[in-house]
């Protein structure tokens, strides 16, 4: 029997060590509320340097522009350059109430955290959150209940506007824009914490055309946990 030439040799050796050292985890996020919508999903495993959010500090402008507007181009930029590896928008827009998105993340050997962020509307800068989640190196499916927290970078004035970081209000893209009200005057113009924290819940009003808030107090409230996500490894 012939042995194998030693640049071959080499290159097996080198996929059996990468394979051995990853990871397939199938991603499955279910929407717990009654009446509020994710935007797109961010799932992100990383190393233990690296973090999407960490409750207690200031908002990075990555997560801001998240969490006041649902973008996650800068956050996903951030994680890719660290070398971790992203599962995004993996419900295809909006994430409905009492609905889930689902896919698959595929892994390296040093990435054995999981992280995961998605603006919760209506809100001024809230967010579905989950921060260096250690992944069970055992294979099997795990459930996390997620919390729903604050950015600290804009006061929840539950009135309706833009959703650029540090313009006041809440973007409403549709369904939203015919779910909410309008012509509320504002709940707070303070902001009262500047670091990320749990978020403290919509108060809402049951006016649609006055008030002081444009969200309804009986449809867009929520109590933690807002999600569960599901994690099977294989």
């Amino acid at each position: 029997m012939k042995s194998l030439p030693k640049m071959t040799l080499s290159a097996l050796a080198l996929t059996l060590c990468h394979t051995a050292g990853a990871a397939e985890l199938d991603v499955r996020v279910q929407n717990l509320t009654q009446g509020m919508y994710f935007t797109p999903l961010l799932v992100a495993a990383h190393d233990s340097n690296s973090e999407l959010f960490r409750v207690a500090t200031a908002a990075s402008s990555e997560l801001q522009a998240m969490a006041e507007g649902g973008a996650i181009d800068g956050l996903v930029n951030q994680v890719e350059v660290a070398g971790g590896d992203v599962l995004a928008n993996p419900a295809q827009g909006l994430l409905a109430p009492g609905h889930s998105g689902e896919g698959t993340l595929t892994t390296s050997e040093s990435n054995t955290y999981l992280s995961l962020v998605a603006m919760m509307l209506p809100t001024n800068d809230g967010f579905v959150g989950l921060s260096n989640w250690p992944v069970p190196s055992e294979p099997g499916t795990y459930h996390v209940y997620l919390n729903a927290y604050d950015a600290g970078t804009e006061a929840n004035d539950e009135i309706r506007g833009g959703g650029a970081p540090g313009v006041p209000g809440m973007p409403v893209p549709p369904p939203l824009e015919e779910l909410i009200g309008s012509g509320g005057n504002g709940v707070t113009n303070e902001l009262s914490n500047t670091l990320v924290h749990i978020h403290p819940g919509n108060l809402g009003d049951d006016s649609a055309s006055a008030g002081k808030s444009d969200i309804n107090n009986s449809v867009q409230r929520w109590l933690n946990p807002v999600a569960k996500l599901t994690i099977t490894v294989q």
